[in-house]
Order: C-alpha cells, then sequence, then structure tokens
C-alpha cells in the first residue's frame, strides 16, 4: 500500500521534519508513507490577492495529484476517533492520498471529487503540525489494522 501526504508548503529541515521522518520510517513496516510538499508560485500570489482566489489555486496545485482513494483535511470535513481512522486502511486500496487544505481550506466544488473529508480536530493546526498529528495517525492506524502493540 502507498500513502502520500500533500501539502502547500516550503520543504524544510527543523524539529517537525525529525518528527515526521520518524513516522515515516515507524510507518515503512506496513506500508509506503511519503510526503509530499508542493511548492507553488501561484499559491503564494494568490492568497495576497483574496479567499477564493487562494482556494481555487490550491485547488489547481493539488488537481494532477488525484489518483488513488483521496481523502481531503478540511475543517467541514468527518471527525473520527483512531479506530474508524484505521478502517480507512482496510479493503484493497493500493494506493491514498491526504491532501491538506490551506489556509482558507478548499473550495466546496473541489471537495466533492474527494472519496472521503476528514478533520483532525475542530481546532485549527499550522501545517506542520496536523502533517505531524496525521502521520501519526496513520502509523496508529497501520498498527491497529496490523495487531501491533503502538495503540493499546
Amino acid at each position: 500500500m502507498k500513502i502520500s501526504i500533500f501539502s502547500i508548503e516550503r520543504s524544510s529541515k527543523d524539529a517537525y521534519k525529525t518528527i515526521e521522518d520518524e513516522f515515516v520510517k515507524m510507518s515503512s513496516k506496513f506500508a509506503d508513507v511519503k510526503t509530499v510538499e508542493i511548492q507553488d508560485k501561484n499559491v503564494q500570489k494568490a492568497v495576497k490577492i483574496g479567499i477564493n482566489e487562494a482556494k481555487d489555486s490550491y485547488s489547481k496545485a493539488y488537481e494532477h495529484h488525484l489518483k488513488g482513494f483521496c481523502i481531503a483535511l478540511d475543517e467541514s470535513g468527518e471527525l473520527m476517533d483512531s479506530k474508524s481512522f484505521s478502517l480507512l486502511f482496510d479493503g484493497m486500496r493500493s494506493e491514498i492520498n491526504f491532501f491538506l487544505g490551506g489556509a482558507y481550506g478548499f473550495d466546496k466544488l473541489f471537495l466533492s471529487k474527494f472519496d472521503r473529508v476528514i478533520s483532525l480536530s475542530p481546532m485549527t493546526f499550522g501545517h506542520k503540525l496536523a502533517r505531524v498529528a496525521l502521520l501519526e495517525q496513520v502509523f496508529r492506524g497501520l498498527a491497529i489494522k496490523n495487531n501491533h502493540p503502538y495503540h493499546k
């Protein structure tokens, strides 16, 4: 199984990246997990213009990555516990792609293209923290699915 986590931002080497790399490594026992940072100049320009332009630019930046089973992370998404989240990894899915919403979230029309829309929390998180939390839940979900003792 391939699992990719897409976000729109510049790649950086910081404490968050160290934690991300650790969860990717831990998850590698169960799946091929990777993070993909999309750097798009059009997003940077659009954010300065307005909210609708920003949402449109997120959609365009992500559009050609929509393949496999696609899950958007958006504040309007479904809240789920870790056991429910682990069910996303059941079945015959060979490729699962997660997409983190931008600062203004996703356009409703674009959200309709996803197989699922979920929310990590009713609270708002920065991209780096959201990605770390998602990677932890990916590992936890894979651990649950594979009867690994990480999730007690």
